[in-house]
């Protein structure tokens, strides 16, 4: 299995925290954000990833073969570079297309600006089919990627088979709502084809659209799992609000 982690964007609402460094190389008790899901993964059995860079690339260049000398890991760089001008839909596109050209295996993908209970990579990592996280506790809002399920099965792994995606964005009915998706998700090598086909399309029709929304057409055409949160905490790390909240989680996570 891969580790997709995306690296490519400006971090704008972060400045001036992100004036010299892309957000997952920001640090939280002396650990960059990356380093940190990268353990994550490697606790869930991971040990190739891919990190799609963009802004301030050559940090990210710097700091792989140090990660990979340390963690005992394979890094391969790609870069996204028209960063400045896409959305995570074209960085997403060139990761899992290399995978697909290569005929690598499953990938995880993950935003890089994550910050997740470790469990979380753990429960993605063992399910079977391609599958997404979602967060049915926390609180909606506007700004949450909120998506509508129907025709599912819940089973006992904390688990949502068979569902189809109804509706996946941010301006959809909260009451309606499933829960969020948090940026986590796993494509299957059977279903990698299909999925960038879903990403060319989105591509095609605005180069600022999110991958996310290629998991609506793909429900439809192949099994994916949701995996529930449960309650299990995570951030990501949009704007210095958000900082803080990530900082208290690691401060949580490491007692």
């Amino acid at each position: 299995m891969i580790g997709v982690i995306l690296s490519a964007g400006m971090g704008t609402r972060l400045m001036p925290l992100t004036k010299d460094i892309p957000k997952p190389l920001l640090e939280i008790n002396g650990m960059t954000l990356l380093e940190r899901m990268i353990g994550n993964c490697i606790d869930a059995g991971v040990r190739d990833f891919i990190l799609v860079v963009g802004y301030n690339k050559e940090k990210v260049y710097e700091i792989a073969p140090k990660l990979e000398g340390k963690l005992d890991i394979s890094i391969k760089i790609i870069e996204n570079t028209e960063y400045d001008v896409t959305n995570t839909s074209v960085s997403t596109y060139l990761a899992s297309s290399y995978i697909k050209k290569e005929s690598l295996d499953d990938f995880i993908l993950i935003n890089g600006d994550n910050v997740v209970d470790p469990q979380i990579i753990k429960r993605i990592a063992e399910t079977e089919n391609t599958s997404m996280i979602v967060d049915n506790f926390k609180d909606l809002n506007e700004e949450s990627f909120k998506l509508i399920l129907e025709d599912v099965t819940t089973n006992e792994d904390n688990t949502i088979a068979n569902g189809k995606i109804k509706e996946i964005g941010k301006f959809i009915d909260i009451p309606q709502s499933t829960g969020e998706f948090i940026g986590v998700s796993k494509v299957i090598k059977e279903d990698i084809a299909r999925f960038n086909e879903i990403l060319i399309g989105l591509i095609d029709e605005d180069r600022q659209n999110y991958y996310d929304f290629a998991y609506k057409p793909l429900s439809n055409d192949t099994t994916i799992d949701y995996v529930l949160t449960n309650g299990l905490k995570w951030t990501e790390i949009d704007d210095h609000n958000d900082w803080q909240t990530a900082n208290k989680l690691v401060e949580e996570f490491e007692e």
